[in-house]
């Protein structure tokens, strides 16, 4: 699906997704990533059932005030003890499936919501 969408000069809006990809200004990725306003940073994971504890710290020390966790085809919850370190840092989590994390994230950032997408493929 194409998204479309007034985006305000020099953030990063997620301009479409599909089966196994999603378009960050237009440029496709194919793999986990993370999409923050002003960057855009690999992220290594490859499966859900292999979080860990440090995946959710690398999102932490990212810096945002909001997480979406985009989980592929379908929500999944990971385990509270996962995400632990976003909880005490007072981060904010919302879990979903990865068109609904796109969709959610593109609303925040133009809100200028300071968001991160860890969208998830497997």
């Amino acid at each position: 699906m194409k998204l479309h969408s007034s985006r305000p000069s020099g953030v990063n809006t997620i301009t479409g997704y599909g089966e196994g990809y999603v378009a960050v200004n237009g440029e496709r990725r194919n793999s986990s990533v993370v999409v923050l306003a002003d960057r855009v940073e690999p992220w290594q994971v490859s499966q859900f059932d292999r979080l860990t504890e440090n995946d959710f710290v690398f999102l932490k020390n990212l810096g945002p005030e909001i997480v979406l966790l985009g989980t592929g085809a379908r929500q999944r919850f990971p385990h509270p003890r996962l995400t632990a370190a976003l909880a005490q840092a007072g981060i904010g989590l919302e879990v979903m499936d990865l068109q609904a994390a796109c969709r959610t994230y593109n609303i925040l950032v133009a809100e200028e919501r300071k968001v991160a997408a860890a969208l998830l493929f497997e």
